[in-house]
């Protein structure tokens, strides 16, 4: 019953959600460094940076081991009468050892903050990018991909890419230099002991593999079952009135009691075998310590080693498995952010819309309209506006008028060049729009959609969106003429009345009369309302037509109404069907013919 919402990522204890892979690992990672501008030379250095840094404190416990082996020198001297501790020497030494650590931290922290510059600087021109790319689609974009997969490229991908971007690349560099880094220092202290610290991988990464392909089936059961859980919070969220309504509780509770416990079982599961890894690799580790002691204890005797090596490689020995484990995950953040990084790539290679580079500025404009054999379709296999026809003179207002699916919004949109037409011609003061610019076209039409737009901002702001060096004079005679002054004089701060985001704070006929303000303030000189009354009430819609009938005195105005009663003053009615224009004429005319649109107009009516 419940609808499936898509899980966050979780991350459990030891353990790893699945981690979603790029399609071409590869071509990605040479597309972002193709995309690197000066942030590259940021990178090289901070790179630099942490390389030194490992290096650093790599070294650290070599010269720890010295101090000790000064200590212990020192105290066997001292018990055999033979001399005492050098406590200068072994200061100096210590001293030495702070210093490195001192410029191991500052380099780490140059890394740092040249990273940050660097993944900053870089994601900001992204988002630019990204920004800009919205901008220039084709409408074809918008009708085929959803809002939401849309919004999770700027959102989540986006931040993705930069939080493992600053994190993941250092630290692989880093982990790389310490395994490098220790096994050289290993080595060097000691053969047999290292070949102990190495052997000691491959069982702890035999019992982590088979952990892993255990728990893995659990965490991904795990993201399903949360999937279902938060489906069922949403949707008893959303609808607790429909819920108590049909005393649906008991029901839904038992619904949600049942995918609860899948969520328990699973999530234990997933929990104690990805909880087990840290402890297992920590008793492999201090079997390979006691392998490592007994070892290095044969070869203090043997005169081989010191006790001061001993003791820097018991530390190096610990440190060595830990950025081998930090490398698995930095991987798994590196595909994370490969796959983010090739969903930003391909939205930016999307097909943009293609303008006349000899389009020229549409001057002064009168507003005749021709649409001279239009053929359209958003799919050119199935035309749904087939060789349309029809002339409008400047001033004249036109409805188009035709039951759901007939090709009346298609009409104006195509009138804007939303889309381009198959075959045939449109025409404004006798130009075709394809050899227009698309601003000047624009800026020549305003439209009032059924789906009201309204931005987090002051009424005004949103009035002035169109017209933005528009006066406080002309927004208020605007809006006077859309019927809405008295309501926005009526709010306590009324026109810089702060609407939030969804407009939730003025009703949806409201939110219409100020659209239809907003378009009254562009001053356009064509005019299209689509279904511009649908959301308001009979008494509003009679001053809206008042307040319509005089604006759209001296502009061409098209009027797409389901309510016939609104568009009865029309100069011309295109009645349309199946993306053909069946009948056209005034109101009068078209009743007397007894047609399709009178039977239209009467049935409304009659119900």
């Amino acid at each position: 019953m419940s609808k499936e919402v898509r899980p966050p990522r979780h991350r459990g204890q030891g353990g790893m959600a699945p981690v979603e892979k790029a399609k071409d690992f590869t071509g990605t990672i040479k597309k972002i460094l193709e995309t690197l501008d000066k942030e590259k030379y940021f990178l090289i250095v901070a790179f630099i940076f942490s390389i030194a840094s490992t290096v650093f404190s790599i070294y650290g416990p070599k010269i720890l081991g010295n101090a000790t082996q000064k200590i212990y020198e020192g105290v066997i001297a001292k018990l055999t009468g033979g001399g005492s501790i050098d406590i200068g020497r072994v200061h100096a030494i210590l001293k030495s050892a702070l210093l490195l650590y001192i410029i191991s931290a500052f380099c780490n922290y140059l890394q740092s903050y040249l990273m940050s510059i660097a993944t900053q600087k870089y994601t900001f021109r992204i988002r630019n990018q990204l920004e800009e790319k919205l901008h220039k689609l084709p409408f074809s974009y918008y009708d085929n991909n959803k809002r939401g997969e849309t919004l999770s490229i700027f959102t989540n991908d986006v931040d993705n890419m930069q939080i493992c971007f600053n994190q993941a690349l250092t630290q692989a560099i880093t982990s790389i230099t310490t395994v490098v880094g220790i096994f050289i220092m290993m080595l060097s202290i000691n053969v047999s002991m290292t070949i102990v610290a190495v052997l000691i991988l491959p069982l702890s990464l035999l019992f982590v593999i088979n952990i892993v392909r255990k728990s893995q089936k659990y965490f991904k059961l795990n993201q399903t079952n949360l999937g279902h859980v938060n489906g069922s919070i949403e949707e008893m969220f959303s609808g607790h009135n429909i819920v108590k309504t049909f005393n649906a509780e008991e029901r839904m509770l038992k619904e949600f009691n049942k995918s609860n416990k899948l969520l328990r079982d699973s999530g234990w599961k997933s929990q104690f075998l990805g909880g087990l890894m840290h402890p297992i690799m920590i008793s492999i580790g201090n079997l390979g310590y006691v392998g490592i002691a007994i070892i290095g204890g044969y070869n203090i005797i043997q005169g081989k080693i010191n006790v001061g090596e001993l003791q820097s490689f018991i530390t190096y020995s610990k440190n060595f498995t830990q950025p081998i484990t930090s490398l698995a995950q930095v991987f798994n953040q590196i595909q994370s952010m490969v796959a983010s990084a090739e969903r930003i790539f391909n939205f930016l290679n999307e097909k943009e819309i293609k303008e006349n580079k000899k389009a020229y500025e549409l001057g002064d404009v009168k507003g005749n309209v021709e649409f001279k054999n239009v053929s359209f379709g958003y799919d050119d296999n199935k035309i749904i506006i087939k060789n349309f026809n029809a002339k409008v003179k400047s001033g004249e207002k036109v409805a188009i008028v035709g039951p759901t699916g007939a090709g009346k919004t298609t009409m104006v949109k195509l009138l804007m060049h939303f889309y381009d037409i198959n075959s045939g011609k449109i025409l404004i003061d006798n130009n075709d729009i394809n050899d227009i610019t698309l601003q000047s076209l624009r800026k020549n039409i305003s439209m009032v959609l059924q789906d009201t737009w309204l931005f987090n901002g002051t009424i005004k702001e949103n009035l002035k969106y169109g017209s933005p060096d528009a006066s406080d004079e002309e927004i208020i005679e605007a809006a006077k003429a859309a019927n809405v002054h008295n309501y926005i004089m009526a709010l306590p701060d009324k026109y810089d009345t702060i609407m939030d985001e969804e407009s939730s704070n003025i009703s949806q006929g409201q939110k219409q009369l100020l659209t239809i303000a907003r378009a009254i303030l562009a001053d356009s000189k064509i005019l299209i309302l689509d279904e511009a009354t649908s959301s308001v009430d009979t008494r509003t819609e009679e001053l809206i037509q008042e307040s319509m009938d005089n604006l759209m005195e001296g502009r061409t105005s098209f009027v797409i109404a389901h309510r016939l009663s609104t568009i009865k003053n029309a100069d011309l009615i295109l009645v349309m069907d199946k993306g053909d224009i069946i009948e056209s004429g005034t109101h009068d005319e078209l009743l007397k013919k007894h047609g399709f649109y009178a039977n239209l107009y009467n049935s409304q009516f009659e119900k």
